[in-house]
């Protein structure tokens, strides 16, 4: 099912990116590349949605169990970056990531970071977004779980979608990429 667009009359809508930052990958992009790498996945439009609460009120996904929160955040040098995906209701310990990644203490990454190393607005942040790092330095980590389940929903570097694939095929396309990849338990 390649492509697939499900939900209700409103998810059926497609949502504009109106908030896209010139070069970066849009949604149309992320779908291109999935359909030409022959990935099934599930594609559901909805308005934008900034937070986790949001996404859980009006997104209404039929796949929700898989859903991710990404949080980017960076050394206090800013000599590193990393993009982490858990499981929209898991609580993140940043003392304990940060143990995990090899990290000195980390925090969130501002705005600007974010646009500049990834090419994205907050609100919009997925694993896809490391596709816009061409200096591959981002360093993006998954939740085992998402592993462990073999599935994973998040933005195709839109806020106006999710997409639901295998963990598996995203794992390939960001390694793919040069992006430097890990699992984490958390």
């Amino acid at each position: 099912m390649a492509g697939a667009q499900t939900g209700t009359q409103e998810t059926r809508r497609v949502w504009e990116d109106t908030r896209t930052i010139p070069g970066a990958l849009t949604k149309a992009d992320i779908y291109a590349l999935l359909d030409a790498r022959g990935v099934e996945y599930e594609a559901v439009e909805h308005p934008p949605v900034f937070t986790v609460e949001e996404a859980q009120a009006t997104a209404k996904l039929p796949f929700a169990e898989h859903e991710a929160k990404n949080l980017f955040l960076r050394d206090p040098k800013h000599r590193n970056y990393y993009l982490v995906t858990v499981p929209e209701n898991k609580t993140v310990d940043l003392k304990a990531l940060q143990e995990r990644l090899g990290s000195k203490r980390l925090s969130f990454a501002s705005a600007g970071d974010l646009a500049e190393k990834v090419g994205i607005y907050p609100g919009s942040v997925s694993p896809f977004c490391a596709l816009n790092d061409e200096a591959r330095a981002v360093q993006v980590a998954l939740d085992a779980d998402f592993e462990r389940w073999g599935w994973i929903g998040c933005h195709p570097c839109s806020n106006t979608a999710s997409v639901h694939l295998r963990t598996a095929d995203l794992e390939t396309i960001l390694r793919d990429h040069g992006s430097p990849f890990t699992y984490i338990e958390l």
